[in-house]
């Protein structure tokens, strides 16, 4: 009899084990548990830490309550002002109401990705090309809007949504590069045309300054031999104005007449080429020959 007791209490301590198995579950921190009894809600949503479901009859699921970052793939599509775009963006949210996100939408995650890509095309076809480039914290905040409305009645709250990347045909690159181009050239000019106009101004003052005093144009120009000088160069073209030769003139001091010079020596008149020597007399013909060179006129 004692023997039929120990092995009845070892089979029931034993069922008792494995129920206890069977009925154990741990949640985590990071989780809640939502307990449905034979297809209902049972209860309160279980709290972190060990508790106790009915094997066979109560069913737990595990929510996860950290904020849950999901990349949104990216999306074609055409501006307001019908230019073909490609954005993507990340959204992150969480679920706040644990038996909401299990009762009221079968995978709430899979309706977040859903919400936010039908969200990112319809913000994309209302929104202009330039407020895509630099005004996307606006764009944020819509779409944020946007996705958290309808999440609401999931248990799910969107903390942010951001806009990664907007991708643009490479027309459209080369043709806002023509733009930036020519509108930096267009500063470019402007800063030039300002620069001159303030520079005529100031050379105009100068000229009148240098017209009440001659001398200072003189000084300029050396000024600016100075200045040339210190570049190294080779060669120096230099223009020399005949006022500065008058001014050096009258600045001498007068002085007398030269000193005698040796007389110079007379020149002979040079002859046309074409002049031969003049014709000589017989006499002086004959007085021009050497001895025993006379001519045959004068023999006998």
């Amino acid at each position: 009899m004692l023997q039929e007791l120990l092995i009845a209490g070892v089979a029931v301590g034993s069922a008792g084990l494995v129920y206890a198995g069977a009925a154990a579950r741990v949640i985590k921190q990071y989780e809640r548990g939502v307990v449905l009894r034979l297809g209902r809600l049972r209860g309160e949503v279980r709290a972190p830490g060990f508790t106790m479901v009915v094997p066979g009859v109560d069913k737990l699921h595990k929510v996860n309550m950290q904020i849950v970052t999901m990349p949104v793939p990216a999306q074609d599509g055409i501006t307001r002002d019908n230019v073909t775009v490609r954005v993507d963006a990340v959204i992150y949210f969480k679920v706040i109401d644990a038996a909401d996100a299990v009762i009221q939408v079968e995978d709430y995650r899979f309706a977040v990705s859903q919400m936010a890509q039908t969200s990112l095309r319809s913000i994309i076809g209302k929104s202009d090309l330039d407020d895509l480039l630099s005004n996307r914290e606006k764009l944020n905040q819509g779409l944020e809007l946007m996705i958290d409305s309808p999440a609401m009645g999931w248990g799910v709250q969107i903390d942010r949504v951001e806009i990664k990347d907007v991708s643009l045909p490479e027309t459209m690159k080369r043709s806002m590069a023509r733009q930036a181009e020519a509108d930096r050239e267009r500063r470019a000019r402007i800063i030039n045309a300002d620069a001159e106009l303030q520079a005529s101004k100031k050379l105009a003052e100068a000229a009148g300054v240098m017209s009440e005093q001659p001398a200072a144009l003189q000084l300029r120009l050396l000024q600016t031999v100075v200045a040339v000088a210190a570049e190294k160069n080779s060669t120096l073209v230099l223009p020399f104005p005949v006022e500065l030769l008058r001014f050096l003139e009258r600045a001498q001091p007068n002085q007398g007449p030269a000193p005698d010079s040796a007389p110079a020596q007379p020149r002979a008149a040079a002859l046309p080429a074409d002049v031969g020597p003049a014709p000589l007399s017989r006499d002086a013909e004959a007085e021009s020959l050497p001895p025993g060179d006379a001519g045959p006129g004068d023999g006998g």
